[in-house]
């Protein structure tokens, strides 16, 4: 469940940057940051793309997708 919520959280933030900065090099930094700081719990995907791109690879459980993708779609 933990890192359901690390997604969640990790999306909200890095959607906040966004949305009040739109300066690349501050979007870079919070991706770098949110990545660093959850990548040992989730795995530091906080995006769709990057979720199925790992099941993809076999990195990732099939049973997964729809919980990673649903923190993401709701941290955003």
């Amino acid at each position: 469940m933990n890192k359901y919520l690390v997604e969640l959280l990790g999306t909200a933030l890095l959607l906040y940057v966004i949305l009040t900065t739109k300066n690349a090099v501050a979007i870079g930094a919070a991706l770098a940051i949110v990545i660093i700081a959850g990548f040992k719990i989730s795995g530091g995907h906080f995006n769709p793309a990057v979720t199925i791109a790992m099941v993809s690879a076999g990195k990732k459980s099939v049973n997964e997708v729809m919980p990673y993708i649903l923190a993401q779609v709701s941290g955003a």
